[in-house]
């Protein structure tokens, strides 16, 4: 029987809080630093994660461990990095998990602060927090580990997929993938901005394109056609204060029009608009919750006009509840989605990570090196807590 609780015992007493002062630095300051620039740096918005992808198996490599691009079905140039540790089976029990890829547009690596470097440096860019500070963290958390012999391959390996900000393609390759080779993980550990609380759960997700069909005609003559744009705009603002459901838990179901098009000029009545939406759920199941709110989405848009609307919605998930049983962590709930309902399984979820979601997506992404760190320590405390755990249910007879 492997001795992990004595381990995570004694790790946990080295590490204390989660939290590093600025004056008792980590012997991992500089690699997270320099890391953490080198990832952030390379542009690897959605769909154009190539670079990062091979740096990132060149950096993995470079550390003994052995990786593996996992391409997308159809893509030569798109795929997930695996990277783990020597292991003696083809598969690790606990996976820390969270995308590369980041949303437009691309802006570069600055730091402002002390020199040199303290916690309360500040580090600014595109992905220093969504999700290349989780990249960065999980990684030092992994090494770190792995110094102390605490940890092996055969528990712990990384898997940083592409796509999260756009459909989730990568994860659910990376799903299918191990269902079809039946080395499911028994813990996933997600990586997001959650400000280093453990997440209880996050709202789901529905992405919806709404087609608004109407009649051309002279702009003169208002009455000669059916403006697609003006429904269109009635409908989406009727929908936007509409209640959609909600919860006590996840709150309001919100809606957000990221996009909008219609029309071919000013003087002409436009025949036909559009308008792509993403909706957090507020309510559930996982499995059917986005289900309930898109059809009160159709029904509120078809007070409006019952015949103009059709919808494409090629994804979504209710609201998802996630493990958060785990001593030492401040929990909260989150408002936004991630790839945790697209790794299809029955293993133990968490969702943790370094920097403030409110940031995230913003000109102002930024991150504090304080913030980095403290996540490396909580990211220790993960694992271990899931090792022990693993341990327990897997040897213990």
């Amino acid at each position: 029987m492997r001795q992990t609780h004595l381990l995570s015992s004694l790790l946990f007493a080295l590490c204390g809080s989660v939290g590093v002062t600025a004056q008792d630095a980590p012997t991992y300051r500089d690699e997270l630093l320099s890391f953490h620039q080198s990832i952030v740096e390379i542009s690897s918005i959605s769909g154009q994660e190539t670079e990062a992808g091979d740096y990132l198996i060149d950096y993995f490599t470079e550390k003994g461990f052995s990786t593996e691009r996992q391409f997308l079905p159809n893509s030569t140039t798109r795929f997930n990095v695996l990277a783990w540790p020597p292991r003696t089976t083809n598969s690790s029990r606990i996976i820390l998990t969270t995308h590369y890829d980041v949303v437009p547009p691309f802006f570069g690596y600055s730091r402002s602060g002390p020199d040199p470097p303290t916690a309360e440096t500040v580090i600014s860019g595109r992905g220093t927090s969504d999700a290349k500070g989780s990249i960065a963290a999980q990684s030092m958390a992994l090494f770190d580990l792995l110094e102390a012999g605490t940890v092996t391959g055969d528990d712990v390996m990384l898997v940083f997929v592409v796509g999260e900000e756009v459909s989730g393609d990568g994860m659910i390759h990376y799903s299918n993938t191990v269902a079809a080779q039946n080395s499911r993980p028994d813990v996933a550990i997600f990586g997001e901005p959650t400000n280093s609380t453990l997440a209880c759960g996050h709202k789901g997700g529905l992405a919806c394109t709404v087609f608004a069909q109407g009649l051309a005609g002279h702009s003169g003559y208002p009455s000669s056609g059916k403006s697609a744009n003006e429904i269109l705009m009635r409908a989406l603002v009727k929908a936007i204060d509409a209640d959609l459901g909600n919860d006590e838990r996840y709150g309001n179901t919100t809606v957000n029009v990221g996009v909008m098009a219609g029309g071919l000029a000013p003087n002409i009545i436009p025949a036909n608009a559009n308008a792509s939406l993403a909706v957090r759920v507020a309510v559930g199941p996982e499995a059917s919750g986005h289900l309930i709110v898109k059809e009160r989405l159709e029904a509120v848009m078809a007070e409006v006009d019952p015949d103009a609307f059709t919808f494409e919605c090629p994804f979504g998930f209710g609201a998802v509840e996630i493990d958060c049983d785990v001593d030492g962590f401040e929990t909260d709930v989150m408002a936004y989605g991630t790839d945790i309902p697209r790794l299809i399984g029955n293993h133990t979820k968490y969702l943790y990570g370094p920097g403030d979601i409110l940031k995230a997506h913003t000109a102002d992404e930024s991150i504090t090196l304080g913030e980095l760190e403290s996540a490396v320590e909580g990211y220790k405390k993960l694992i271990l807590h899931a090792v022990e755990g693993n341990s327990t249910r897997k040897y213990k007879n």
